[in-house]
């Protein structure tokens, strides 16, 4: 999986919209939207950090779910 299909996923698994999902996390919008349109790409330890929060933090709405 290439990192702008990786940031949409993290994004998509909250359940976030890009606004809400660039608020919550304090990444600029201009900067969210150009990963995933592949126009820059997300370093990798950016994508990491984020999964580890979204895991630690519960943000995953896919899990929530099951439980």
């Amino acid at each position: 999986m290439n990192a702008c299909e990786k940031i949409k996923e993290l994004r998509e698994i909250t359940g976030m919209n890009r606004r809400e999902f660039c608020d919550y996390f304090n990444i600029p919008y201009r900067t969210v939207t150009e990963w995933e349109r592949d126009n820059r790409h997300a370093p990798e330890y950016v994508l990491r950090l984020l999964e580890y929060y979204i895991r630690m933090e519960k943000l995953d709405k896919n899990k929530q779910e099951e439980e």
